[in-house]
């Protein structure tokens, strides 16, 4: 698949060119930089949260995939040509922390197709700039490309929460990307975590 067409999204800075790219072997190091200070660590969750444990370290467990997998498991995002974040979307079968969880099995239809975003991840200058809602929108074409029916999350409701979150406690995304990218809400886990969905077929 051919990288996405570049968008413009603002921020408080005005306009900046984004593109959205799947996650190939040949783009490990744009991966690695749009993980930001955690790549420094290789036992960080490096989006393994949801999968089955392995022998190995966390890192490489992500790099086998990237690796080995026929379709990318995830996507980039760069301004300008610098990686700046990245997302995770796979089939929702192949993720037992999702298929196994039994709050979300309440919520969650038994379909095949249906297909999941693990997380959305921006540095820290990427924020607040629509970024994570490109990013989900590239998701949902990346999965709609490869026969998903619909796309489901899990973000967080930021207004839910008491205080401030800290940005580590967002990897899932949160509500207003998911809103801005078409995304609605289908049932709730908990008052802050909703299960958001994209109908795709």
């Amino acid at each position: 698949m051919l990288p996405y067409r570049a968008v413009r999204t603002g921020d408080q800075d005005g306009l900046v060119t984004l593109r959205i790219a799947p996650a190939t072997p040949d783009r490990w190091s744009d991966v690695e930089t749009a993980f930001g200070a955690r790549a420094k660590n290789p036992d960080s969750c490096w989006c393994q949260r949801f999968r089955q444990p392995t022998d190995t370290t966390n890192r490489d467990a992500l790099w086998a995939e990237i690796r080995d997998s026929p379709v990318p498991v995830g996507l980039v995002a760069y301004v300008d040509d610098r990686p700046v974040g990245w997302t995770r979307v796979a089939p929702r079968d192949a993720l037992p922390g999702i298929t196994g969880n039994t709050v979300l099995r309440r919520v969650l239809d038994d379909d095949t197709a249906a297909w999941w975003v693990t997380c959305v991840m921006l540095r820290r200058d990427a924020r607040g700039r629509g970024i994570g809602a490109a990013l989900l929108r590239a998701a949902v074409e990346h999965a709609g490309a490869h026969g998903a029916s619909v796309v489901d999350g899990h973000p967080v409701n930021v207004a839910k929460l008491r205080g401030r979150p800290s940005p580590a406690a967002l990897f899932t995304g949160t509500v207003s990307m998911f809103t801005a990218a078409g995304f609605h809400e289908i049932g709730r886990t908990y008052p802050s975590r909703p299960v958001m969905r994209r109908v795709l077929r």
